[in-house]
């Protein structure tokens, strides 16, 4: 092997992102990392120039232009992949053994990424393999693909905690037996409602005789019986009404848009008669009933959410004192409630 051929060889180890050009610019070697670069063609004998664009100095196109910028960083960009940058220095090489004293030598120009790195390697199909062993650039490559994971992890962490706190937010506002809202969400939707100063109407339902399910047929029998009657409220009511169960055989009805009486007497009785039904279990018949007692409230009509409850639950009331399985619309203009709240300071002063 020649000087020149051990000195090339020494040069590929310790840096192999590196191109030698005689002073006429073309390329005389290139390290094994630089030959990666390009797919088609050769680097060998094509001008530098041709390769490479010089970002600074700008404009440059000979090496004459660049070597008084020996020890300097250089900025280059491949001409094919402009996206691709490259900081570089540029050494002259001694004399060598079929060269002139004092004529123009050629130069090693080492490029490295700089922080693009990653971005080259992932583009060019790299590895810690391609660079000097002892070159920062694979320490760098390791930290940040050690970021990588470890922002994916995070990431990853973030959606499972997202997508836990989303399934504890809907288990806080579900009652567990009949998958109905609760009562926490009632009061919610309720509030939301009244905010909104639109029309809407409150069902407070319980169920006659479930008392005597349970008693005589056991617990599973009315757990059951629940889950069907929360079945047969879903399906006689919108999408965009809200059934919750607010107590043991308690349910509440929010009806947004909903103020007349006659579109509750419509809901009201279709529930009674499907609730009517005997509900089969284990081979026996349950037989209940409802009692439903409801309130409309008209859009920009003043309302507080206990009042409102409070007078649908008055109706309530006296659809059973009425003989149950029945419906009783709360008719005043005025919820009593309301009229007492209001009267109230009058009678204190």
């Amino acid at each position: 092997m020649t000087v020149g051929a051990a000195y090339e060889a020494a040069l590929d180890v310790l840096c192999p992102m590196h191109v030698i050009v005689q002073p006429c610019g073309r390329i005389r070697h290139v390290g094994p990392t630089i030959h990666k670069l390009r797919h088609r063609g050769t680097w060998i004998g094509s001008n530098f120039f041709d390769q490479f664009v010089m970002r600074r100095p700008n404009m440059a196109d000979s090496i004459a232009q660049i070597r008084p910028m020996a020890g300097r960083k250089l900025h280059l960009a491949l001409h094919d992949r402009p996206e691709q940058i490259f900081k570089g220095v540029l050494v002259p090489l001694p004399c060598g053994e079929d060269q002139m004293e004092g004529s123009e030598t050629d130069c090693l120009i080492n490029l490295s990424f700089g922080i693009s790195i990653l971005n080259g390697v992932r583009t060019h199909r790299l590895s810690n393999a391609d660079f000097a062993p002892t070159d920062l650039a694979v320490e760098m490559l390791y930290l940040m693909e050690a970021k990588s994971a470890a922002m994916a992890a995070s990431r990853a962490l973030n959606q499972k905690l997202e997508v836990a706190k989303i399934a504890a937010e809907e288990q806080a506002f579900t009652d567990t037996l009949t998958g109905l809202k609760n009562r926490r969400a009632m009061d919610h939707v309720l509030s939301r409602l009244i905010a909104g100063n639109k029309g809407f109407a409150v069902m407070q339902i319980d169920l006659d005789y479930f008392k005597a399910v349970n008693d005589s047929l056991g617990h599973a029998a009315g757990d059951h019986v629940l889950q069907t009657a929360a079945r047969i409220m879903v399906e006689a009511t919108r999408d965009i009404d809200t059934v919750a169960r607010v107590g043991g055989d308690e349910f509440t009805l929010l009806l947004p848009g909903v103020a007349g009486s006659a579109h509750l007497a419509q809901v009201a009785e279709r529930i009674i008669s499907r609730l009517e039904q005997p509900i089969k279990f284990d081979g026996a018949a349950c037989q209940i009933s409802a009692s439903i007692g409801s309130i409309g409230v008209k859009a920009g009509q003043d309302a507080v959410a206990e009042d409102v409850l409070s007078d649908a639950d008055a109706a309530l009331y006296r659809s059973k004192q009425a003989g149950r399985a029945r419906h009783t619309v709360h008719d005043e203009t005025v919820s009593d409630a309301m009229q007492k709240r209001r009267e109230k300071p009058h009678a204190l002063q």
